[in-house]
């Protein structure tokens, strides 16, 4: 039977309890947010604007892979308007009752976060409608011939929802959002400053070199930035100095088999199983997915993501085929057979 990856996986992007303490490193306000330029210019003019004229946000939409901070976004957009923000889940609301309870609750203008709304259920996504359109919720009293729809007043609110598949989104709720942002991966400069601002929340001394360093290997993902820092900095007050350095930082994630690139050891046996079982692929994505033990959902959300984002990956119609620059990673270019072998 398939099983989830191990709960300790250093590079996978997804929320672990571990993350607990990453509330403290979250920026909250705009202007201490690093990265994502376009989201943040875009929405301090709907939030100023909807301040200057008194009103609610717009509803906002928020799309990217995890881990790169649209729940942190959802709460600097609750701060900067000055207002309270419920948050949620879409697998958390059942039936139409529990989001009639949460509407119901929601003071002025405040914003309810609705993480992973595209697991909300059917009936409770069509109820939602009038709610975001109108700010109108219809209960049904009683049952049958007698039934009858009373119509709830509700008070103006943002709805803030975040997905990290935007393309199961259904097109009416997602039409009735006003605002959209697509979260981007963070350049390595961009994680650079995080992590430096972070070993300072944390009281940790690191030189230029080190933050580099753990930046290089970070994925591109805020989240992970800070799990490693966290990581490192635990290796060097027990093997080192208590100060992260380059080698310091290379060596503990080393030790936690998370190479140059980032990529750790789920990704290396993905890549492997592909090679050496299937001469580099094609092959289909269900068949690695039993061959490694893991979640379909797994692989093609956490694994390949990154691995096609490097160019060690491509997804054809025939199956998922390993490309000549992951040999060259892995250092084994002697053994691919693509259209170019001839370079080796």
């Amino acid at each position: 039977m398939a099983k989830t990856p191990p709960p300790d996986r250093l590079s996978s992007p997804s929320e672990m309890p571990d993350d607990d303490g990453e509330l403290s490193l979250r920026p909250r306000r705009m202007r201490e947010m690093i990265g994502q330029p376009k989201a943040k210019q875009n929405l301090g003019i709907a939030i100023e604007a909807a301040r200057a004229r008194g009103e609610a946000l717009d509803h906002v939409l928020l799309y990217g892979p995890p881990g790169l901070g649209k729940t942190t976004l959802s709460n600097i957009l609750a701060n900067e308007m000055e207002v309270s923000i419920r948050t949620t889940a879409g697998p958390a609301i059942e039936k139409a009752g529990d989001l009639a309870a949460i509407l119901t609750g929601l003071e002025p203008h405040s914003i309810l976060f609705i993480d992973e709304i595209h697991r909300l259920n059917r009936t409770v996504e069509e109820v939602l409608y009038p709610a975001m359109e109108d700010f109108k919720f219809d209960i049904i009293i009683g049952k049958g011939p007698s039934a009858r729809t009373v119509r709830l007043d509700l008070p103006k609110f943002t709805l803030v929802g975040a997905t990290t598949r935007a393309g199961l989104l259904s097109a009416p709720l997602r039409d009735r959002f006003g605002i959209h942002h697509a979260f981007e991966l963070y350049s390595e400069a961009e994680l650079d400053t995080i992590v430096r601002r972070s070993a300072e929340i944390l009281s940790v001394p690191i030189e230029q070199s080190g933050s580099l360093e753990i930046a290089r290997r970070s994925r591109g993902t805020p989240r992970i930035a800070n799990r490693m820092l966290k990581r490192v900095r635990d290796f060097a007050q027990v093997r080192a100095n208590g100060i992260i350095t380059r080698e310091v930082a290379d060596n503990a994630l080393h030790m936690l088999e998370v190479d140059q690139l980032g990529l750790d050891s789920l990704d290396r046996q993905f890549l492997t199983a592909i090679i050496d079982k299937f001469s580099g692929g094609p092959v289909g994505l269900e068949t690695l997915a039993a061959m490694l033990g893991q979640e379909r959902d797994t692989l093609e959300d956490v694994v390949e993501p990154y691995l096609m984002q490097l160019g060690f990956l491509d997804r054809t119609s025939r199956g998922r085929m390993t490309t000549r620059p992951a040999y060259e990673h892995l250092g084994i270019g002697h053994k691919f057979r693509g259209p170019d072998a001839t370079l080796f």
